[in-house]
């Protein structure tokens, strides 16, 4: 055991070393992490924190890795992924809605349609975890996860827990103030609705979605925020960047605010093509585009 395996000794059944992260992003590329671990429970959780904090350990929080990009040399910290079901635990009491920060956005919304709560339906087919939604407070179709957020839990990075009420929240485009490490869960408070008639408009959202957004099958992410007044999909096509391509990567014809990693591509092309973009749109229309896409 190396010294820092040491520093998770009675921890070794959720934590290796040189774990590959491709696998846990929807690009599929980069290299790995110095250390992984997959905690199964909270108590878990705040342990390696207290850990990795008393011993000056990095930290990082994985979540779906639908916007993360991995660069080809890795990370030299602890990346914790927080998947397992004590994190993507769903319960919804009357109007409630109570979702663990690892519950995929997609479960989420279908589980409220079912039970005939409105208000999320319009997020469907938006990939990403409730942690991710609530930091970036996503927004769809005139709405946003935040409006219709009654409290938080969250964990600092030396595992203490705390809790927002509703007051204690600020969302606004594209932000919120939840800046903690990790959000362990979250409620949300919704409208009474017709199931069948929530069903069927988030069928609609989800087939207008799909069409829109790269195959299942390729390895994708979105990239840019949408400026409030235009799509950032429709700017990379106003400069004439749609089907661009650096090594293996490519602008996705059908929707180029979408990057995709064919076979044989490297975080590296990826952070090339996204360089060009960004420099491009801003030579040619003025307009600079701000990166959603995490970058380890």
């Amino acid at each position: 055991m190396d010294d820092a395996m040491r520093i998770f000794q009675g921890l070794e059944h959720v934590v290796r070393a040189n774990e590959p992260l491709a696998p846990h992003t929807w690009l599929r590329l980069g290299g790995p992490a110095e250390y992984f671990a997959e905690p199964t429970t909270a108590d878990e959780l705040r342990e390696l924190l207290r850990r990795c904090d008393a011993n000056g350990v990095p930290v990082r929080i994985l979540g779906g890795g639908s916007n993360l990009l991995v660069r080809d040399e890795g990370v030299p910290d602890l990346v914790i992924s927080v998947t397992a079901p004590a994190f993507t635990e769903i319960t919804v009491n009357d109007r409630t809605v109570t979702a663990g920060g690892g519950a995929r956005l997609g479960h989420v919304v279908s589980t409220a349609v079912r039970e005939g709560l409105a208000g999320l339906e319009s997020f469907v087919g938006i990939p990403g975890t409730i942690g991710g939604a609530l930091k970036s407070n996503t927004n769809a179709q005139g709405t946003d996860i935040g409006q219709w957020t009654a409290g938080v839990v969250t964990l600092t990075r030396r595992g203490e827990t705390k809790t927002y009420a509703r007051d204690g929240l600020q969302f606004s485009y594209r932000a919120s103030n939840l800046d903690d490490l990790v959000i362990l869960r979250a409620e949300f408070i919704l409208d009474r609705g017709e199931p069948a008639l929530l069903t069927q408009r988030m069928q609609q959202l989800w087939i207008m979605r799909k069409a829109a957004q790269p195959l299942a099958s390729q390895c994708a992410a979105a990239v840019f925020a949408n400026p409030s007044w235009a799509s950032a999909a429709s700017l990379i096509e106003q400069a004439g960047l749609k089907g661009t391509r650096v090594g293996n990567a490519e602008v996705s014809d059908r929707d180029p605010n979408f990057l995709i990693a064919h076979p044989g591509a490297s975080a590296s092309d990826v952070l090339k093509l996204v360089d060009i973009l960004r420099k491009t749109v801003f030579d040619r229309l003025g307009i600079e585009l701000e990166t959603t896409l995490e970058v380890w």
